[in-house]
């Protein structure tokens, strides 16, 4: 091609130039003299059949487009495999706190507005690790991940969310359920003091300790249960007699 003069076939079914330039690129192959073969390879063999293919590795394809069988004498044959993810990519994802799909993929916090984030702060993906993807795409989401992680350095301190929850240790009966309901693995047990500890840089204030805890010894900043019920009263304090207004009766019709 461009940098070694060679001669390139590209064997396809079909052929979808997707991104921000992909069709141009496809254009410019064609000027550059690449050959696209549309046809499923059948064979690579070594086996000489005909005068030139000595030493050669013959891939033997039908082209759709001729309607027609193909013998291309060649040095190389390089095979595009299919793409999975590694085998402990579930295990990788439980040690770091981040999310993983079924299929092994890691995955972002948002594919549109945090597509290099995870669920925990501080680690970031980029590249195939959340699937299949190009080298153009591989390379801005690496300079992306790359650059969160300089703008944390570079900052000094890092800010965390203030909605958190607390764990009073006075109520804690060390029984641990938090610690295996917690998705960010933010709670840790204290043998010496036989109660859970809430780490608040990783908890992430989802309230999922707090509503698993029996002993009600787990409370979330800014939630915690004066503050729902204050709320709830608020809610309805126009149907409580005393601000003037009376409730429906279960008789009356009640307006949508």
């Amino acid at each position: 091609m461009e940098k070694t003069g060679a001669d390139v076939y590209s064997f396809y079914i079909d052929m979808r130039p997707l991104h921000k330039g992909y069709e141009e690129f496809y254009d410019r192959l064609l000027e550059e003299g690449m050959h696209f073969i549309r046809g499923r390879v059948a064979e690579v063999t070594d086996a000489a059949r005909l005068p030139g293919e000595e030493g050669k590795l013959i891939v033997q394809a039908e082209d759709t487009l001729l309607g027609k069988q193909r013998r291309i004498p060649v040095d190389m044959v390089i095979l595009m495999a299919g793409l999975e993810p590694r085998v402990d990519a579930k295990e990788t994802a439980l040690k770091f706190g981040i999310s993983c799909s079924m299929a092994g993929w890691f995955t972002e916090r948002h594919p549109k507005l945090d597509p290099v984030a995870t669920m925990t702060d501080g680690i970031f993906i980029a590249g195939t690790c959340q699937g299949p993807k190009d080298i153009p795409d591989t390379v801005a989401q690496g300079a992306a991940a790359a650059a969160r992680v300089q703008g944390m350095i570079t900052s000094g301190v890092v800010e965390i969310e203030p909605v958190v929850a607390t764990i009073d240790e006075e109520r804690c009966s060390g029984c641990r359920i938090c610690n295996t309901l917690c998705p960010f693995n933010a709670i840790d047990f204290l043998p010496d003091k036989e109660v859970s500890y809430i780490n608040t840089a990783l908890c992430k204030g989802c309230g999922t300790c707090v509503a698993a805890c029996p002993a009600e010894a787990i409370t979330g900043a800014h939630f915690n249960n004066e503050q729902i019920f204050a709320e709830v009263e608020g809610l309805l304090f126009d149907a409580i007699s005393g601000n003037g207004a009376k409730a429906p009766s279960e008789t009356e019709a009640v307006p949508a």
